[in-house]
């Protein structure tokens, strides 16, 4: 049964936002938020996640429970979210409550499910690498190696995905795949010059803006840095990559922002650079970070004014150049607080911005990134890798 529409809010009062998962993406909405009064009300998965600790209007809830669902969203106008992990039956069912769900699940399931996104794309001409859904070893050895095995749900930062050069090695993602109730899909190694993103963003009334395409540097599946614009990138291969993204979240029925990512390939045969489309993100995007310095409007502002339907802000670069650079957890556990790494890296660089998630330290973990931004690109790289590896500890007593 269906539960009665959810109230509008008060006159002169902004509708308020549900957001579904506590990490640092809905963290970082939490400022935009604040600067244009829009109430943000939370699902996290915990009382300390990092986004619980700046969104005071927080319920602590599994977003694979519609019962918490539902109290999260009570008395809210539409709802988004920090990952898309939300089950596609919950979110048909709060769209049939009367709530904006943004995006929705006919969009949502794309990034959801590489095997559906993959058909839809192929649908509608978009260039992806060769791929084909398998069963058994022996389809893999059928479709080529080497090549990549990946879950067609469930996958992230690396995980899930599985480089495959003889049947033996297929095991683990067969495996993954049988204790998922997922299907497994192979594609082709791309043979990639280097990782690009296209970010873009698009409202329910069909207003839509695209970010300069960035490239990215992935490694073990995890970003590490980020450079914006990508250099050296053709102009109208840019604007082809732009004009894939946007064509895919007018099709798709994107709401928020889309983020797109691709391998620039450059063809044996002197054709010149191509774009694949790797993968899909339906939510703010780590390759979009640099955003929050770098452009007029920041990802996590205009992901806020699409899911409203308010009039979006200029995506255009304030500076020629901007790198943002994560920083990860250290494998040294006598690495202290990354408090403690302020007094050098702020005093070095007055210009640098410092962004950390409030997230404990662990080996490999996403705990925040830098952004350093100006006229010279390398000056750019130097300031931004300095400081995420003197948060790390890489850089031990090193003083200048």
């Amino acid at each position: 049964m269906a539960l009665p529409s959810t109230p509008g809010p008060a006159p002169g009062r902004a509708p308020t936002v549900a957001v579904i998962g506590g990490g640092q993406l809905a963290r970082m909405m939490a400022a935009p938020a604040a600067e244009m009064a829009l109430p943000l009300r939370l699902l996290a998965e915990g009382p300390d996640v990092a986004a619980a600790q700046v969104i005071g209007d927080h319920l602590v809830g599994d977003h694979t429970d519609l019962a918490d669902l539902r109290r999260v969203v009570e008395g809210c106008a539409v709802v988004t979210f920090d990952h898309e992990h939300v089950p596609t039956e919950h979110l048909r069912a709060l769209e049939a409550d009367g709530l904006a769900v943004r995006p929705g699940p006919d969009a949502l399931v794309h990034a959801q499910d590489k095997v559906v996104m993959r058909r839809r794309l192929s649908e509608l001409g978009v260039p992806c690498p060769r791929h084909a859904v398998v069963t058994t070893p022996a389809e893999v050895a059928a479709f080529g190696f080497p090549c990549v095995l990946k879950t067609s749900r469930g996958g992230y930062d690396g995980r899930g995905v599985w480089v495959v050069r003889d049947e033996a090695a297929t095991a683990d993602a067969f495996a993954t795949a049988r204790a998922s109730g997922v299907e497994v899909l192979a594609e082709e190694l791309v043979d990639f010059r280097r990782e690009l993103s296209a970010i873009v963003v698009r409202s329910p009334s069909g207003q839509a803006a695209a970010y300069p395409v960035v490239a990215s540097l992935q490694t073990d599946g995890i970003c590490h840095e980020v450079v914006a614009p990508a250099p050296d990138l053709d102009p109208e291969l840019a604007a082809h990559a732009q004009e894939v993204a946007l064509r895919i979240a007018g099709e798709l029925g994107v709401v928020g922002v889309l983020a797109v990512e691709l391998f620039e390939t450059a063809p044996s045969d002197g054709s010149g650079a191509r774009i694949l489309v790797n993968e899909l993100a339906m939510r703010p995007h780590n390759t979009g970070h640099w955003t929050q310095d770098g452009a007029v409007t920041s990802q996590f502002e205009n992901h806020l004014r699409a899911v409203l339907d308010l009039p979006l802000g200029s995506p255009a670069p304030r500076e020629r150049w901007t790198v943002m650079v994560n920083v990860l957890g250290s494998e040294d556990p006598d690495v202290g607080r990354l408090y403690d790494g302020y007094p050098h890296a702020l005093a070095r660089d007055p210009r640098l911005r410092v962004h950390l998630y409030g997230k404990d330290l662990r080996p490999g973990r996403k705990v925040g990134h830098v952004n350093a931004y100006g006229d010279d690109l390398e000056d750019c790289l130097t300031r931004a890798r300095h400081a995420a590896a003197w948060f790390r500890g890489d850089l031990g007593d090193e003083s200048e």
